[in-house]
C-alpha cells in the first residue's frame, strides 16, 4: 500500500498541503490497526532513543553510576540546550570524571531562547553540551566507562553500538537492514514502522511484566524498558523543553504515556496502562504534520483529552497570519478520524 494521506492545511476554502504517511497501533494482541503501509522501512531517528538506552540500564552501568530518573529521561532527550539541560549533562560527565571533550556529539546553537541569547550576548559558541543529543551521548559514556571500551563510541563497530543494534532488532522484533548516521553521528538503526511500534508496544507492556522480550535478558530488559519509559513520563522538560510538543503532550496526559519525536517526521508513544505503542512516519519529514498526526492518534485511543489545550495547539486550532487574523486550519485527512 502506499502511504495514507493523513494531515491536510486547508488556507480558506482551498487546501493548500497535504501531508501523508504511515502510522501504526500495537498492543498486548498485535497490530490494532494501520495507516498507509506498516512494513516501510524507516530511520526512526531520535523517537528511539530510549532503545538505544536500553544497554546503559540492563548492563548495570547506570545503576553503578548512580543514574537518577532525570538522567535516563535525558540519555531519552532530544533537548533544547537550555539551563536544565546543559548543566545536569556537565554534572553528569563530571560525575563520571568525564568532560564535554569527551562526547562526540558536535556542537550547534540551543533552540532554547535564553540560553542562545546568553551565547549571542557573551559571544560565545555553542559547545557539546547544548547538542539535544548530549544526554544520549553521556548515557553511551557510562556505558564505555563501565565496560572499560575504546572512546569511539560513536563508531558503527563500536562493542556499544553493536549492543545497541542488538537490543533495537530483538524489541522490534526483526533484523535491521542496515543504519544511516545520525545528527549526532551515531548510527541509527532502520526498521519498518511496524517493527517500532512493536518496540513501543513491547516497552508498554514491560510496565506489567507481559510481552515477549529476548530469554536470555528477561526480566533485565523488561525492568529496563520499564524504568526508562517511567523516566520519560515522570520528566517531560528533561526529554524537550518549553513549548516543544513532546513535553506538552507528556504533560497534558499527567505522566501516563511516553512520547517522542523523531526528525523528518517521526513520532511514537508508549502507552503502558493500556500496553500499547504506536508509531508513525510523515512522508515529506514534516514535524508539523507529525505532531498533528500523534496528537490525533493520542485522542483517538483515548489517552488524551480532546478538549485539552495542547490539541488546540498542535492540531484544531485555527492558524493566524501576523495580525492574528484567522487564514488557514490544520484538518485530518477522510480516513484519519480522531474518533473510533
Amino acid at each position: 500500500m502506499p502511504a495514507a494521506e493523513l494531515i491536510e492545511l486547508w488556507r480558506g476554502d482551498m487546501l493548500e498541503s497535504a501531508h501523508r504517511g504511515h502510522a501504526v497501533v500495537w498492543d498486548r494482541g498485535g497490530m490494532v490497526e494501520s495507516w498507509g503501509e506498516p512494513g516501510t522501512v524507516i530511520f526512526p531517528r531520535s523517537s528511539c532513543k530510549m532503545i538505544q538506552a536500553l544497554p546503559l540500564v540492563e548492563s548495570g552501568a547506570a545503576d553503578a553510576a548512580g543514574l537518577t530518573d532525570e538522567h535516563l529521561a535525558l540519555a531519552c532527550a532530544s533537548h533544547q540546550g537550555a539551563r536544565i539541560h546543559v548543566q545536569r549533562v556537565a554534572a553528569w560527565l563530571d560525575g563520571l570524571g568525564m568532560a564535554e571533550g569527551d562526547l562526540r556529539c558536535g556542537a550547534h546553537m540551543p533552540p532554547d531562547p535564553a540560553e542562545s541569547r546568553l551565547l549571542i550576548c557573551s559571544d560565545e559558541s555553542p559547545c557539546q553540551l547544548h547538542n539535544n543529543c548530549s544526554g544520549k551521548h553521556a548515557g553511551f559514556l557510562t556505558w564505555t566507562r563501565h565496560h572499560g571500551a575504546g572512546p569511539e563510541y560513536h563508531q558503527p563497530d563500536h562493542p556499544l553500538q553493536q549492543s545497541i543494534r542488538a537490543a533495537f532488532e530483538a524489541v522490534t522484533g526483526e533484523p535491521s537492514p542496515g543504519y544511516g548516521i545520525d545528527g549526532c553521528s551515531a548510527p541509527n538503526f532502520a526498521t519498518s514502522v511496524a517493527g517500532l511500534a512493536r518496540a513501543m508496544a513491547r516497552f508498554a507492556g514491560a510496565e506489567d511484566g507481559g510481552g515477549p522480550v529476548n530469554a536470555d535478558r528477561g526480566g533485565l530488559r523488561r525492568s529496563a524498558m520499564a524504568r526508562l519509559t517511567r523516566a520519560m513520563a515522570a520528566h517531560p522538560a528533561l526529554v524537550a523543553g518549553e513549548g516543544r510538543a513532546c513535553t506538552n503532550l507528556m504533560r497534558a496526559m499527567g505522566g501516563q504515556v511516553a512520547v517522542k519525536t523523531g526528525a523528518e517526521g517521526v513520532f511514537v508513544a508508549i502507552a503502558p496502562a493500556r500496553g500499547m505503542g504506536i508509531a508513525l512516519k510523515i512522508v515529506d519529514g514534516a514535524t508539523r504534520a507529525s505532531e498533528a498526526a500523534i496528537t490525533a492518534l493520542l485522542v483517538r485511543h483515548g489517552l488524551l483529552a480532546p478538549d485539552h489545550p495542547v490539541v488546540g495547539a498542535c492540531l484544531t486550532d485555527p492558524l493566524r497570519n501576523c495580525r492574528g487574523v484567522e487564514v488557514g486550519a490544520l484538518r485530518l485527512a477522510d480516513g484519519f478520524s480522531p474518533a473510533r
